[in-house]
């Protein structure tokens, strides 16, 4: 037997990306998926590109997650803090909701409404001194995914000193599953295909997380919504304080980070590129004009915006390496 681990919430986009990995994975044995609706269903039923994986969807409950080792948590905002309370000390948990993301309570009052649950170690290892953390802790809150796309490209540079940390400016595209599965009339195929539109203009819930990752004091944040299935591309800009080379500054941070990549200058990120993969593609450049530096950044939202980041954050807590059972290379095209 491996190490045993559980996925609530696992109908969903991010629980059958989690599923999907969990599958290849050496060292882990899935030994129960649940979900509401779809409960007593077959896998497959919801997630065909599973076949071969003959299990049922259980019932979401802490006796059905508690033989675990470890559990993903894949559930909507929100809803992952009382399930989590319910849970065994002894069971590790990683949430990919945003219940235990932000340390202060009023930013989540804010954004998100309702009770606080609390702030759990934050899911981002490359983050200075994060690897540790997260070895260390038996409870992770996986970061948002538009959050780690965007402090993965700014973090480094406000931590040197190299950016002004009130003016930073994000366009950042995204694709349909970030959503959710749920069915919306907005996200059907008629209404999103050759068409883009911006949503949450001004007021999106992962700013106060960005800002809390990164030492931001001030991120204008404009997401569009983009006629594709994954994917994430944001462009950050800020103003410069120095001389610093933002290529060189991202290439001492990520030296030593294996799913984050520096392209080579002159290419830009991709979305295609990372789609399967746990990565983020890089690319950094001053405007000519402005005088502003421009970083962008590739991810695909449900690799290392969620079920990837979830994995990583899992192999750290179970002292594994953090690469392992995750694929660094995309599926494009």
């Amino acid at each position: 037997m491996g190490i045993r681990v559980a996925v609530a919430g696992a109908s969903g986009y991010a629980g059958g990306e989690l599923l999907r990995l969990i599958a290849g994975h050496p060292e882990f044995d899935l030994v129960a998926a649940t979900a509401h609706r779809q409960a007593g269903a077959p896998v497959t039923a919801v997630h065909p590109q599973l076949v071969g994986l003959d299990l049922v969807f259980a019932a979401t409950d802490p006796t059905t997650l508690a033989d675990a080792d470890l559990v993903f948590l894949a559930l909507p905002h929100g809803e992952s803090a009382a399930l989590a309370a319910e849970l065994p000390e002894s069971v590790r948990v990683v949430d990919l909701g945003a219940d235990h993301r932000l340390r202060d309570a009023d930013a989540w009052s804010r954004y998100y409404g309702g009770p606080h649950a609390g702030a759990w170690t934050y899911g981002l290892p490359e983050l200075p001194g994060q690897r540790a953390a997260i070895a260390g802790a038996t409870r992770v809150a996986n970061t948002g995914c538009y959050a780690v796309a965007i402090t993965l490209a700014l973090a480094p540079l406000i931590a040197a000193g190299a950016v002004a940390p009130a003016d930073v400016v994000v366009v950042a595209a995204s694709g349909t599953s970030g959503a959710g599965r749920a069915a919306k009339a907005h996200l059907l195929g008629s209404e999103v295909m050759g068409d883009l539109s911006p949503y949450k203009v001004g007021a999106h819930q992962h700013v106060p997380e960005i800002k809390q990752a990164t030492g931001a004091t001030g991120l204008s944040l404009t997401p569009v919504l983009a006629p594709m299935p994954r994917g994430i591309l944001a462009t950050v800009t800020a103003v410069p304080t120095g001389d610093a080379d933002p290529r060189v500054v991202l290439a001492d941070a990520y030296a030593d980070a294996p799913f984050v990549h520096l392209l080579p200058e002159g290419t830009w990120p991709h979305t295609a590129a990372t789609a399967g993969a746990n990565s983020c593609h890089l690319q950094a450049t001053v405007d000519v004009d402005s005088g502003r530096v421009i970083v962008v950044s590739a991810i695909d939202n449900l690799g290392k915006g969620a079920a990837g980041q979830a994995v990583q954050n899992a192999n750290l807590m179970l002292g594994l390496p953090e690469t392992t059972g995750l694929p660094t290379f995309g599926v494009a095209p």
